[in-house]
């Protein structure tokens, strides 16, 4: 892949003036505004009257926060703990509503289901929210996000944009025992593409396109991710038109990949790996692993912004195991809880065998900043 060299970082410099931009038009509001309490801390208000006031058993019902209305599910009917809970509970500042329903089953004989994974039958359609994070610097985690980086190569360097459109679906949830806990079926799509900025006409250069099964899963702190995805990409019209267009490589794949993730207050370390089922060309080597950790702060640093870092690596059977590495740090603005969509403010950078499907085989390195919208 051949390409006029140029120090030119228009682009970055574009990046950077919308950051400005960004600071006067969301001046430093308070965290949360006074007349409103998160769901998470009316969680464990509620948890707290019910075990500690009222002697509920934790096993013995489920709880639900959202947009302060409490939902409580009782795995026995006793009409005295439902009529205490309902006194007690309806004191709470910011709580809006309270429902408690009773679960016709026997919580000392859970099925097959319930007494490995921690969860029941109960369950809903379209669920806020995954129950696996998103991975926070690996580039091709399906979300909404523009970067302008500047790209080295062997003999070649620009200022290159990155976009991506994606996102992860919740199809179906089944509850877990405790709140947040559970299992979720989920569709996933994502669109992944390159534009050269030092071209005329800003070049395509390529783009990826994938399409997923994700089936998550949390129970407390440790949470799965078991994938099976397609993926095909794709070079631009206008770079295949220009000077020593490069030989097109048909890549394409079906894969299965698996993720475990455990979290300790603020951190988080995952690994996993993935095989390739399908594959053109025939003789990609299929197996991958994948590992990271991650740094989520918890006090605003800047503009009301907490700290954000991610490093992301995988190691490629087809490139006999050398590591590719993504590091990403910077700002994250939003609620700081699973389910709430947040903006972030990123400086990146990669270095490693591309991660875009027609240039797999080449290694770059490329720096810069970003902008990121999702879970």
């Amino acid at each position: 892949m051949m390409m006029r060299s140029s120090t030119c970082f228009n682009g970055t410099g574009f990046l950077c003036s919308a950051f400005l931009w960004l600071m006067l038009i969301f001046p430093a509001p308070p965290a949360v505004a006074a007349d409103r309490v998160s769901d998470e801390f009316l969680t464990g208000y509620i948890t707290s009257i019910l075990e500690r006031d009222l002697h509920w058993e934790r096993d013995s019902y489920r709880l639900k926060v959202v947009r302060g209305a409490a939902v409580i599910t009782l795995f026995k009917d006793d009409p005295v703990r439902q009529e205490a809970a309902d006194r007690q509970l309806s004191t709470i500042d910011g709580l809006r509503k309270v429902r408690i329903v009773v679960k016709s089953a026997d919580p000392d004989r859970p099925g097959v289901l319930s007494s490995i994974l921690g969860i029941f039958g109960e369950g809903e359609a379209f669920p806020l929210g995954n129950l696996f994070q998103p991975l926070l610097a690996d580039p091709k985690q399906p979300q909404f996000f523009v970067n302008a980086e500047n790209f080295k190569s062997p003999g070649v360097r620009y200022t290159m944009a990155s976009v991506g459109f994606g996102e992860t679906f919740g199809m179906y949830r089944f509850f877990g025992r405790s709140d947040g806990d559970g299992l979720q079926l989920n569709i996933e799509g994502g669109l992944f593409a390159q534009f050269n900025l030092d071209a005329p006409s800003y070049d395509l250069i390529n783009a990826d396109y994938t399409i997923g099964i994700p089936a998550t899963y949390r129970r407390g702190d440790n949470s799965l991710r078991l994938r099976i995805y397609h993926q095909s990409s794709h070079l631009g019209d206008e770079f295949l038109q220009g000077v020593n267009p490069p030989e097109r490589v048909n890549l394409s794949y079906e894969a299965i990949d698996l993720i475990y993730s455990r979290e300790w207050h603020g951190w988080r370390v995952y690994g996993g790996g993935e095989y390739l089922l399908q594959k053109d060309p025939a003789d990609l080597e299929p197996m991958s692993a994948h590992w990271g950790i991650e740094y989520y702060g918890s006090k605003p640093l800047l503009w009301n912004g907490r700290p954000v870092v991610g490093v992301d690596m995988k190691s490629f059977d087809e490139h006999k195991w050398n590591i590719d590495t993504s590091v990403k740090a910077g700002l994250e603005f939003g609620q700081p809880y699973l389910g709430h969509r947040r903006l972030r403010l990123m400086a990146q950078w990669y270095k490693g065998y591309d991660p875009r499907g027609q240039f797999y085989n080449n290694k770059i390195e490329t720096y810069g900043l970003g902008v990121s919208l999702g879970f």
